[in-house]
């Protein structure tokens, strides 16, 4: 089996490690890729591996599934059915891009590079051409195309670059000369939002239907340049783990981690300045930014000449958060003492907190983590709707266990560990197999009080998101808090959640912050509501991301390309767009909404003079 084959096949588990591996460990080590000078990718022949669901791996190992950050509209996303509505500018305005795109700034991206990973592109769209009709784009990197040669360094999917793209543009059938399609359209919809330009709109003559955009669209940055990466779908057998609708779009955390290496690659330093925008977003993780991607994504985006932008997801309104403090249960007068927990030779009582999850009718299984606190040990008790209980059974170190209901047909697994490495906090994950439909009760059972942590007694639960759920399933009592999804949680990175621009009200479904460990996030709030795209208006938190991008390529232009700041890195554009942003006379800052304010880039240049 050659590399690429191992790579793309069902019969090899993919597995992110920070540590040299070799084939002692994980049977046949088929491929190996190297990320950076921490983590690496192997792909391992499973026929002799043990089952996900065992305490073999390490919960960081096994990659993490991404969604979409959009919320589905009235209208499908792609194709368009009939001609998109006029262009709104309403949301390059509220966020101050409109004002500098022209005199005296002239701030357009112009020599910069985005960066956009997710579903890929419609190269094709007049929108990505300049005024000569040739392309924008520097270079796809298709994951899902195995015709052509996989990038430098790279094992896997076809490049293409601008050459190959313009051959493709003058030729009568481009899908023979570069044969990447954006099937979805989330991809092109976020790039027409950073860096559309109907600059080319008249080179190819009267447009196909497919491909009609809003009259006079303009993006935010229309004048930079474009790479981007095509996510392959994620595994079966990983969608299988984890239980996900067979028919949900999902993008594996090793892939993400290769594709913003490849963005990276394009930096030139001094001279070309790139923005890697992510639309994507996963509940999973502790949500304090440690995963393997959050901690990769922090070491690029203090590269210099490179600014990493993240959508906050869409799961403020989902009911998807559980917070429980069991100090307050204890203070409360709910301190209980429990078989194997308490006994009557002095050992410390616990304290316990109820949790209960609502599962709809005709749900074949979900996935939920518990996170806990380094000062205390958890442990769960089980009920179901019928009345079955599972006993609290004391967790190891690291141990899977799973249980079969002898009245239902559910079959839970637990695996728990009580030190993760990429945290240092308890971690237990549930795997729930044909749930009965019904009110589900998770008792969390804390031994020790938390002493000398002011959160020491705090725990957070969280479902999958909202696209990955079968049906229905949410905490009767949700905490909307700490909801932006990973890896907005990095420190480094610039988090944005989304508002509306045409009342400057926060968007409930928009994620919100702090990060579990408190620190502020996310940075800074965009448009993310009716947001003007290639097809039509389009909401969630990735369009405000995208938006986002392209006002950082129009601060990376006026910084790197045009001098004032040739050391700029995400830290440092962060810092201007702090220093710009919109704050509300009523509300404190940091704001879990908010972050530092609605992005702004008058005031950001205002706030420079001197």
């Amino acid at each position: 089996m050659t590399c690429q084959q191992a790579i793309l096949s069902e019969q090899t588990y993919d597995y992110v490690t920070d540590f040299p591996v070799d084939g002692s460990e994980f049977a046949p080590v088929l491929c190996t890729e190297q990320i950076n000078d921490r983590y690496q990718v192997i792909y391992v022949d499973n026929g002799s591996l043990p089952s996900l669901e065992t305490d073999f791996y390490e919960y960081q190992g096994i990659p993490k599934l991404y969604g979409l950050m959009q919320i589905e509209g009235d209208e499908p996303m792609f194709p368009p059915t009939q001609a998109p509505l006029p262009f709104d500018p309403a949301a390059l305005i509220a966020s101050g891009i409109s004002q500098v795109q022209g005199p005296p700034l002239n701030l357009t991206g112009f020599g910069t590079l985005i960066c956009l990973i997710d579903t890929g592109i419609d190269y094709r769209s007049p929108l990505f051409r300049d005024e000569f009709g040739n392309t924008r784009l520097e270079a796809i990197w298709d994951q899902t195309d195995q015709t052509g040669p996989p990038p430098e360094g790279f094992l896997y999917g076809s490049e293409y670059t601008r050459e190959q793209i313009n051959q493709a543009l003058r030729s009568a059938n481009p899908l023979e000369v570069v044969p990447s399609v954006d099937e979805v359209g989330h991809g092109t919809a976020l790039a027409s939002v950073a860096a559309g330009s109907v600059a080319g709109s008249g080179a190819g003559g009267v447009l196909d239907a497919s491909r009609m955009i809003p009259q006079g669209f303009r993006g935010a940055a229309p004048e930079a340049g474009i790479v981007v990466v095509k996510l392959k779908p994620a595994k079966e057998y990983l969608k299988n783990y984890y239980l996900l609708p067979s028919e949900a779009l999902a993008y594996q955390e090793n892939d993400v981690m290769l594709a913003v290496k490849y963005c990276e690659s394009f930096v030139r330093l001094f001279q070309r300045p790139v923005v890697i925008c992510l639309g994507i977003g996963t509940s999973m993780g502790n949500h304090s930014g440690t995963s393997p991607l959050s901690a990769y994504l922090n070491q690029v985006a203090l590269k210099r000449n490179c600014a990493v932008i993240v959508c906050g997801g869409n799961e403020g309104n989902g009911a998807g958060h559980f917070r429980g403090n069991l100090a307050a249960s204890a203070e409360n007068g709910a301190l209980t003492v429990s078989g194997g927990v308490g006994n009557a030779t002095g050992a410390a009582a616990s304290s316990a907190k109820n949790v209960e999850i609502r599962v709809a009718e005709g749900n074949g299984g979900f996935y939920m983590e518990l996170w806990g606190r380094r000062t205390n040990v958890l442990n769960v008790e089980i009920r179901s709707p019928g009345g079955e209980v599972i006993p609290p059974i004391p967790l190891g170190l690291r141990q899977s266990i799973t249980f079969s209901f002898v009245y239902e047909r559910t079959r839970v697994t637990i695996y728990s560990t009580l030190i993760e490495p990429s945290s240092g906090e308890e971690l237990i994950f549930f795997r729930f197999v044909e749930p009965t439909p019904g009110i589900w009760t998770i008792r969390v059972i804390g031994q020790g009080d938390g002493t000398g942590d002011a959160q020491g007694g705090v725990f957070d639960l969280w479902l999958p998101l909202l696209q990955f759920q079968q049906t229905p399933v949410y905490f009767l009592s949700p905490q909307p808090d700490v909801t932006l999804t990973e890896p907005a949680m990095a420190s480094e990175v610039i988090a944005v959640s989304a508002y509306h621009p045409a009342n400057a009200s926060f968007y409930i479904e928009s994620g919100r912050g702090f990060s579990r460990n408190g620190l502020p996030r996310p940075d800074v709030s965009a448009p993310g509501v009716d947001v003007s795209t290639i097809y039509g208006k389009q909401s969630g938190s990735g369009f405000a991301a995208a938006l986002t991008a392209g006002a950082v390529a129009q601060l990376m232009q006026w910084a790197v390309v045009e001098r004032n700041n040739i050391f700029a890195d995400s830290r440092v554009v962060k810092g201007y767009l702090i220093r710009g942003a919109r704050r509300q006379a009523d509300l404190s800052y940091p704001n879990k909404e908010w972050g530092y304010g609605r992005l702004d880039l008058v005031g950001t240049f205002t706030s420079l003079r001197t």
